[in-house]
């Protein structure tokens, strides 16, 4: 049998990180979730993420820092950020960087699939 791919969300907000748990899990992945990026940077199954999940807009660092830092150290996780304030330069500037997509709150769950999909593939091939 298959292992299940990790899916990690990074998202300070506990209602929409706890709702990704839920929904995470029914997709059939394992899922961790962090409050912060620090939580995240510093979990030690940051190495077993197929694919991130984070917030553009955190204390701190936002998922788009998030993001560069794991590029910048190596650390290249299939990254889907999510924001509830989308901007076009923002969006731009993301996917330029490599962010496999940029989404719009609420998650419609259908994008979030196509993305999950589109990310885990993009790992395998790494």
């Amino acid at each position: 049998m298959m292992k299940k791919p990790l899916v990690s969300v990074v998202e300070d907000d506990r209602f929409f990180r706890e709702s990704m748990r839920r929904l995470m899990r029914s997709m059939g992945f394992m899922v961790d979730v962090f409050p912060s990026a620090a939580d995240f940077l510093a979990s030690p199954r940051m190495g077993e993420t197929a694919c991130l999940i984070a917030d553009v807009h955190m204390p701190a660092m936002t998922g788009i820092e998030l993001f560069r830092r794991l590029i910048d150290t190596g650390h290249a996780i299939p990254t889907i950020l999510v924001t509830a304030f989308p901007n076009d330069v923002d969006r731009a500037r993301a996917l330029s960087d490599g962010v496999t997509c940029y989404l719009s709150k609420p998650v419609d769950e259908r994008d979030l699939t196509r993305c999950l999909d589109a990310a885990l593939a993009s790992g395998d091939s790494t």
